[in-house]
């Protein structure tokens, strides 16, 4: 897998993650000599090949030379000749980390202003406080003196109680009134007397049978 995005078709990579597969593909190979065998490697062996150029941070110069924290890595800096027509230029790394005495005094100055400025701000609050506090006290005053000053009111004088009036009288219940006599109940109506069934009609006489009529 790799996280090379081509910006042209047929643009060739410089360089891929992929583990140990190799193609046709790779234009460069980065590699490491891990085990040097015993015949030496053309163009990369054969010939020694200083450092071109040399450790720029103090910490990695004093690591290269076994400097002392006291010396000056300043004096053992890597410089590189370069040489154009007739003249002859040196070059050298401008080193980092490095503690000089500007760095000290500029680090003390930076101290001693934040902490003067810090007194100054402390200064200035306290004259504020008093300041207003003075200002309250003067405004609180002229808005006294500007107030008219109001009549004591007398003291109110207690009048005399007033005597309790007399409780009226309970008045006395109403008499209850008596109930009404309750009223005697009619007496029950009897019953009328049975009619008489009617007497049965005598049933009517059966009509002869009419004689047959004889054949002709």
């Amino acid at each position: 897998m790799t996280l090379y995005r081509p910006r042209r078709t047929g643009e060739r990579k410089r360089k891929s993650v992929r583990g140990c597969i190799c193609g046709p593909d790779l234009a460069v190979i980065a590699l490491k000599v891990l085990v040097k065998g015993p015949g030496e490697i053309a163009g990369l062996t054969d010939a020694q090949r200083p450092r071109r150029l040399g450790p720029k941070r103090a910490s990695h110069i004093r690591a290269a030379f076994a400097l002392r924290k006291q010396d000056d890595v300043r004096k053992y800096v890597v410089r590189r000749e370069i040489k154009r027509g007739d003249k002859t230029f040196y070059k050298a790394p401008k080193i980092q980390r490095i503690i000089t005495e500007k760095r000290i005094r500029r680090k003390v100055v930076n101290r001693r202003e934040k902490k003067e400025n810090w007194k100054a701000t402390k200064e200035a609050h306290v004259a504020y406080e008093k300041l207003l506090s003075k200002y309250l006290k003067e405004k609180k005053a002229a808005k006294k003196a500007t107030e008219p000053v109001a009549a004591t009111p007398a003291a109110p004088v207690k009048a005399a109680p007033v005597p309790a009036k007399a409780a009226a009288p309970a008045k006395t219940a109403a008499p209850a009134k008596t109930a009404a006599p309750a009223k005697t109940a009619a007496p029950a109506k009897t019953a009328a007397p049975a009619k008489a069934a009617a007497p049965a009609k005598p049933a009517a006489p059966a009509k002869a049978a009419a004689p047959a009529k004889g054949k002709k």
